[in-house]
């Protein structure tokens, strides 16, 4: 059979001919007339004919809906296809005309990424180093209560201050910071105290609590019990834990009764109790209950 008007063709395999409902040589082939033709194993799809229609129509042939309008499914690929070359066209077109602009970015970048790197595993590393060593020195100066050798040095090894200041970017640095702060404290310097452990980065469950515990006292001692309330919260939500957690509880129930706040006072000695009682503090719970609700009048 010839097959000369305009069509679309596909390879045939035993799979198309069942999904058809066509094999070669079947004479429904030259019945279906114009609507399809098969010629050397390719199956030739032509514009429908009302023959073709009325045997899809009576179910005497199966056309999946994809292969009802091949030329039309050729048409649009030919468009898709089209669209996806112009756009890579764009593409390419966009990078030779900014090439100068790309590669500075890209340059950037590769320094940026660099330099944090460097920074990082070379610079950082190496003041962190420095940091542990310097600071093992001054920690045992605070560990013996030699709290000005702790802040400021003794000639030959630097104090806190000094290291806080200057191996800043390290661990050991910033835990420097902390340690000043306590220095401070002990110092009775209580400004000095507030500033310096504002500053201090926890990078632990415990010492983030202490120091914001310790901004509590620093404030308590400077009469100020509002802002001691505020710290004192915030230490009992930090990281919970049934050692240091139960102190700032009872910190806070004792800035609550200093601002004759003994509603609270006796709120926060209950949950000291029921929430940690097997603390040193829980076993105290119930006499500064006892007092707190005298002293409310109740």
């Amino acid at each position: 059979m010839n097959c000369t008007k305009k069509s679309a063709t596909i390879p045939t395999t035993d799979a198309t001919n069942r999904i058809l409902g066509v094999e070669k040589n079947n004479p429904l082939i030259d019945q279906i007339g114009a609507g399809s033709c098969m010629e050397n194993d390719r199956i030739t799809f032509l514009p429908p004919t009302p023959y073709t229609l009325s045997l899809i129509e009576k179910k005497r042939i199966f056309v999946p809906h994809f292969f009802i309008h091949p030329l039309e499914m050729a048409e649009n690929q030919q468009d898709q296809d089209v669209a996806v070359q112009e756009a890579i066209g764009k593409t390419e077109d966009f990078i030779q005309n900014n090439r100068k602009s790309l590669g500075i970015i890209v340059g950037a970048l590769v320094l940026a990424v660099g330099g944090y790197l460097f920074y990082q595993k070379v610079y950082v590393a190496g003041k962190e180093q420095e940091a542990q060593t310097l600071l093992f020195h001054a920690e045992q100066y605070f560990k013996n209560d030699s709290i000005k050798l702790a802040i400021n040095g003794d000639g030959n090894h630097p104090g806190f201050e000094e290291i806080a200041n200057d191996y800043s970017v390290s661990p050991s640095g910033n835990l420097a910071k902390y340690y000043l702060g306590m220095s401070y404290m002990k110092a009775k310097q209580y400004d000095m105290a507030i500033e310096t452990l504002k500053g201090y980065e926890a990078n632990d469950e415990l010492t983030g609590c202490l120091a914001l515990g310790a901004i509590g006292d620093a404030y308590m001692e400077q009469n100020n019990s509002e802002e001691a309330i505020s710290y004192y919260q915030k230490a009992a939500k930090e990281n919970p834990n049934n050692f240091s957690t139960p102190i700032m509880l009872m910190k806070l129930a004792g800035a609550y009764e200093a601002k004759a706040d003994f509603k609270e006072a006796i709120s926060t000695y209950e949950r000291l109790r029921n929430d940690y009682p097997a603390s040193t503090e829980a076993a105290q719970a119930d006499k500064y209950i006892a007092r707190a609700t005298t002293l409310a009048g109740e």
